[in-house]
């Protein structure tokens, strides 16, 4: 009995000094290198285990190299900022010249259709018409009006007095504008609109902006309006009520 508590005593020092043992080989401390020795010389901490000077042993701490350790993750706000400097060349997006004239174009098409049913009339005699108020600084709206007026978007139209084409023009007033002009010519749309909607546009920027003096000039002549005006008498004839009615514009584009 006492044999086998003495064997069981005997089993857990063995044991506890194994124990000791391995733990005190994982622990014990390696050799200093020749660089830890080096950078060990001009440590500025001294440690101590005794008060007495004389048999103080000193070891010098050196101050351990600050290491630079990059994270595996970065904070949201990191990765969403953005530096002001960056070696990436900014792209320029220049706007795109083609689109914008493409929706132009679609633009133009649909007022031009608009007026083709507004006035009954081909989309071809109605671009005719829309373009050529446009160059000559014409409200669109303005030019077609005149042109129902005038000669019931009829190309061919003649007057009794001699006024032909869409817009009426009598021969002599059109080659004031352009000397070489044929009577031929003048039946024929993109000519007539061309001269006549430059006349109309001179007419009122001579009357400063005055709309319907410029248009009686147009319908009834200068010389006529100029007689009615030096004789105190008004010139209107009702052509400028029917041309003008229920109209808000100016007249001109600028």
């Amino acid at each position: 009995m006492h044999r086998r508590h003495a064997k069981r005593r005997l089993t857990k020092v063995f044991v506890a000094s194994a124990t000791v043992f391995t733990l005190a080989v994982m622990l014990r401390p390696e050799a200093p290198t020749r660089a830890d020795a080096a950078s060990l010389a001009g440590a500025s901490t001294t440690v101590t285990d005794s008060p007495a000077p004389a048999a103080a042993v000193r070891f010098s701490l050196a101050r351990p190299a600050q290491l630079t350790a990059q994270p595996l993750w970065r904070p949201a706000g990191d990765v969403l900022k953005r530096g002001k400097a960056s070696n990436t060349p900014a792209l320029a997006f220049a706007p795109d010249t083609r689109s914008s004239e493409r929706r132009e174009s679609l633009s133009r098409w649909h007022r031009i259709y608009t007026y083709s049913t507004k006035y009954r009339i081909k989309p071809e005699l109605a671009r005719h018409i829309y373009d050529a108020a446009t160059r000559a600084g014409i409200e669109p709206e303005l030019g077609f009006r005149l042109v129902r007026v005038e000669s019931v978007f009829d190309e061919r139209a003649v007057s009794s007095a001699g006024a032909l084409g869409l817009t009426q023009l009598m021969l002599g007033t059109a080659r004031e504008f352009e000397p070489n002009v044929t009577r031929n010519e003048l039946l024929t749309a993109e000519v007539n609109l061309r001269i006549g909607f430059r006349y109309l546009r001179g007419l009122i920027r001579e009357y400063k902006g005055d709309l319907k003096l410029a248009l009686l000039v147009y319908n009834r002549g200068p010389a006529a309006v100029g007689r009615a005006l030096a004789m105190g008498m008004s010139p209107a004839n009702g052509y400028e009520t029917i041309v003008t009615k229920g109209y808000r514009g100016r007249g001109t584009l600028d």
